[in-house]
C-alpha cells in the first residue's frame, strides 16, 4: 500500500494482502457513498464469479441491503476500532445476514469475514474476503486479524488520501481549478517521448486572455479574477471535445491546451471554438490563440520546449494582429512559415520583446 501512487491502486494492494493473509478464495472493497446511499465495489481479488470484475465500473448494493456499514457504528461501536464479523452461506439470522448468505450461495461461496474501514473516525467502507464453499468457516482469530487488516488498510487509504491533496495542489492551479504549470510541463515532456517513440499527434494551443488589465484597472481585480475563472470554464468545456486534453493556467492572463492523440485539425477547430466564444463574454476583448502541433508541417519536434516556443510564438502573432481566430503554425508556408521561423530565433529577452510588442501595437 505504502508504494502505491493512487487511491485505487491503494485498495487493490490492501484486497490482495487480505486476500493472502487470510487464506481466502475471493477479497473486495467497497466504499460507503452516503449521498447515493450505497456500498459501492471499487476492487475484487481473487476468483472472481460471474459478473465480477477485477474494476468494476458499476457493483454497488443498496446500504438498506447490508445496513450493518451504516448502523454498525451507531449500535455496537463505542470507540478504537470496530470488530469484523463472520457470515456463512447457511446463515439464517437477521434479513442482512441471510442477504450476504444467499449472495455466498449464489458465487458458490461458503462464509466471509466482513471488517469495517473507518477513516476520520466514521464508517468509510468495508473489507470484504470469503472462502469457496467447503474451506473451513473463518474462527475468532480470523476476526481479530480482519479487524487489524481493516484499520491498516484505512490509515493506507487515509494516507494515499493525503498525499493525493498534496499533489492536486501541486498541480492545480488554486483560482481556476485547472492544471498549473507544472502539470503542464511534466505531460508535455511526456508526450513528445510518446510522439517520438509511436509518432502520436501531440497539439498545444497557447492562448492569451486580452483585456485582463483593462478589467482590473477599471472594474477591480475581483472582477478580473471572475473573468478568468470564466474563461477557464470556457477552455475546460471547450477542451472536453479533445478526449483526454488537459486544460491549463500557466499564469497571468495566459491559459493552454495540450491534446495527446487527436488530429492537428480537430484541434484547430477547437481553438476556433474557443476564439469564437471567448469573444461573446461579457468582460474581457476576447483571446489570442495560437497552435502549433506535430501533425503539421513544423519540422522534427525533439523537445517539449520546442513545441512550446512553435505555440507561444503563433500566440503571439495572434495577439499583434488581433487575430479572431487562431494562427496555427506550419501551415503558412510550412517550416518556412514566418511563425516557425520567430520560434526558431534565438529567444529575445523579455524587455527587449515587451518594447517590440508595444511598438507593434502602436
Amino acid at each position: 500500500m505504502a508504494a502505491a501512487r493512487t487511491p485505487l491502486e491503494t485498495v487493490a494492494a490492501a484486497a490482495e494482502g487480505a486476500l493472502r493473509a487470510l487464506e481466502g478464495g475471493f477479497a473486495a472493497i467497497s466504499v460507503w457513498e452516503r449521498e447515493a446511499g450505497r456500498l459501492r465495489v471499487l476492487v475484487n481479488a481473487g476468483e472472481l464469479a460471474a459478473g465480477e470484475e477485477r474494476f468494476p465500473g458499476d457493483e454497488w448494493y443498496p446500504v438498506h441491503d447490508f445496513p450493518e456499514i451504516a448502523e454498525f457504528l451507531h449500535e455496537e461501536w463505542v470507540g478504537g476500532q470496530p470488530r469484523a464479523w463472520v457470515d456463512t452461506a447457511a446463515d439464517t439470522g437477521p434479513t442482512a445476514h441471510r442477504r450476504r448468505a444467499a449472495a455466498l450461495r449464489e458465487r458458490g461461496r461458503g462464509c466471509c469475514v466482513v471488517a469495517p474501514l473507518v477513516l476520520h473516525g466514521r464508517a468509510w467502507g468495508e473489507l470484504y474476503v470469503a472462502r469457496p464453499a467447503g474451506a473451513p468457516v473463518f474462527d475468532a482469530t480470523d476476526v481479530d486479524f480482519a479487524t487489524v487488516l481493516a484499520a491498516v488498510t484505512a490509515a493506507g487509504v487515509a494516507q494515499t488520501e493525503r498525499l493525493e491533496e498534496v499533489r492536486r495542489l501541486a498541480f492545480t492551479d488554486p483560482l481556476t481549478g485547472l492544471a498549473n504549470r507544472r502539470a503542464v510541463d511534466v505531460r508535455l515532456e511526456e508526450a513528445v517521448e510518446r510522439h517520438q517513440a509511436e509518432g502520436v499527434v501531440v497539439s498545444l494551443v497557447v492562448c492569451d486572455l486580452n483585456g485582463l488589465k483593462h478589467v482590473n484597472d477599471t472594474l477591480g481585480h475581483a472582477v478580473g479574477d471572475r473573468l478568468l475563472e470564466r474563461f477557464g470554464s470556457l477552455l475546460s468545456l471547450c477542451g472536453a471535445r479533445l478526449p483526454g486534453a488537459l486544460a491549463a493556467r500557466l499564469g497571468g492572463d495566459e491559459f493552454c491546451l495540450l491534446a495527446v492523440g487527436p488530429a492537428a485539425d480537430e484541434v484547430v477547430r477547437v481553438a476556433s471554438e474557443l476564439c469564437r466564444r471567448a469573444g461573446e463574454l461579457e468582460l474581457g476583448e476576447g483571446v489570442a490563440c495560437g497552435v502549433a502541433s506535430t501533425g503539421d508541417p513544423i519540422g522534427a519536434v525533439r523537445s517539449a520546449r520546442r513545441l512550446f516556443r512553435l505555440a507561444d510564438a503563433a500566440q503571439y502573432r495572434a495577439k499583434g494582429a488581433r487575430a479572431a481566430e487562431p494562427v496555427v503554425a506550419g501551415r503558412a508556408g510550412g517550416v518556412e512559415d514566418p511563425v516557425v521561423r520567430m520560434a526558431d530565433r534565438p529567444p529575445v529577452p523579455v524587455a527587449v520583446e515587451r518594447r517590440i510588442f508595444r511598438g507593434r501595437e502602436a
